[in-house]
């Protein structure tokens, strides 16, 4: 009890800002879990095609990186805090939107996906911007630490919660209605709603401002810049794969969404304490040894899901999985944020200018993942395609690991 007061009383001492920032993520943090793995298992269960997934979801990162490019435009008018809450609040409305679509098919999957990924763009975005503007490198492990903490946290309670729900309701009358597993992700969407409301009345304390120079589109930048463009094309090639291969897997392999929560509960308590620790006590010059850690353990996971390929080769790969995503996510954040302060000074420039292209670059690999899979799956079959695209794409994201020492040591050598 006397560590987690003490824990509290470090977390009081941080800027108000940053508070405010990191309570709200807490509770979107609740969110997310339903977001990524949720509605990747609902369009699952109503199409019965892992490429309408993979659809889906490239549509949605579509809609990622136009909503990206208008909320650079809309940053000039409307304060950065409004555009937040408007993409926490749109992302639970429009899940709720697509699963009251009563036909699944293309076009429909298309329009869902082009909405959701349209509420991730005002999300996204303007976290990055926020966190980038309240944090500053030395506090920035802790940040993201704390987050991911609270993330992973939400990655074991949240899947296994709706997991047991989906599973006991399904079949059963309440109040006089027969709940099938479609009304069953209904209810749990609008508690997801109710979630997002709460969380946007905390951020509403924070006083947050917006980047003072308005112009932020640009297509040249300094090589920096550009190599890092690179590393969030290789973060985004896996990235696409994270949140629909372990839903497809899951019900293709294990059977149920319960099954499901399960798998990701059983490695997330142990991840939750290893991030916060390592976010509270490692330096800045941590980060590549985190980085290569959370790599390496996620290609493991693939090589045993390409091999096995059975519900054993799941659990391993799922266990893997929670464990890679805030390992990588704790080192790549403060990496990119130190990045951006060093070339935005360099170039004197808005800082959103690099949070636009970083969305860019994202969408690359997101892209080239997800059509990677697509073609595969058309081309050879569904079974090929989730066995070993996931091994190639891990393969191919080791690359990172001598791209971002690069970047590291080029940051630091400008920061002397």
């Amino acid at each position: 009890m006397n560590k987690l007061k003490k824990e509290y009383l470090f977390f009081k001492q941080q800027d108000p800002n940053m508070k405010v920032l990191l309570m709200t993520n807490m509770l979107y943090a609740l969110v997310l879990p339903v977001v990524e793995i949720f509605v990747g298992a609902y369009i699952m269960r109503n199409t019965s095609s892992p490429v309408m997934v993979a659809y889906y979801q490239l549509m949605m990162y579509v809609g990622i990186v136009v909503t990206s490019l208008v909320n650079g435009f809309l940053l000039k008018r409307i304060t950065v805090k409004v555009l937040y809450a408007a993409g926490i609040l749109v992302s639970s409305i429009s899940m709720f939107g697509m699963m009251n679509i009563q036909s699944l098919g293309f076009v429909e999957l298309g329009i869902a996906g082009l909405s959701l990924g349209a509420a991730s763009g005002f999300f996204w975005t303007n976290r990055y911007l926020l966190a980038l503007n309240n944090t500053n490198d030395d506090n920035r492990n802790y940040f993201f630490g704390l987050e991911s903490f609270f993330f992973s946290i939400a990655s074991i309670g949240v899947p296994l919660l709706i997991g047991a729900f989906i599973s006991q309701i399904d079949g059963h009358e309440v109040l006089g209605i027969l709940i099938n597993i479609n009304y069953a992700y209904k209810i749990v969407t609008m508690i997801v709603i109710i979630v997002t409301v709460i969380a946007c009345t905390i951020l509403w304390k924070g006083n947050f401002s917006n980047p003072k120079e308005k112009n932020f589109l640009f297509f040249q930048f300094h090589i920096l810049w550009k190599k890092m463009l690179v590393l969030a094309s290789l973060k985004g090639m896996v990235q696409g794969f994270l949140v629909t291969a372990p839903a497809i897997l899951v019900l293709k392999l294990v059977g149920s969404e319960g099954a499901l929560g399960v798998i990701q509960g059983f490695s997330g308590g142990l991840t939750a304490v290893l991030v916060y620790v390592l976010g509270r006590i490692a330096q800045p010059q941590d980060r590549l040894k985190i980085f290569a850690g959370g790599m390496l353990v996620f290609f493991v996971g693939t090589l045993f899901n390409g091999i096995l390929f059975s519900s054993t080769g799941v659990i391993l790969f799922v266990l893997c999985k929670v464990i890679f995503q805030p390992l990588f996510d704790l080192a790549y954040f403060p990496i990119m944020m130190k990045t951006i302060d060093t070339v935005a000074v360099l170039e004197k420039r808005n800082e959103y200018a690099y949070i636009l292209s970083h969305e860019f670059g994202l969408f690359i690999g997101r892209a080239f993942g997800l059509i990677l899979f697509i073609f595969l799956a058309y081309c050879v079959s569904e079974d090929f395609a989730l066995k070993y695209a996931l091994v190639m794409v891990a393969g191919l994201q080791l690359l990172a690991y001598p791209l971002s020492k690069n970047i590291i040591n080029q940051t630091n050598s400008i920061n002397r």
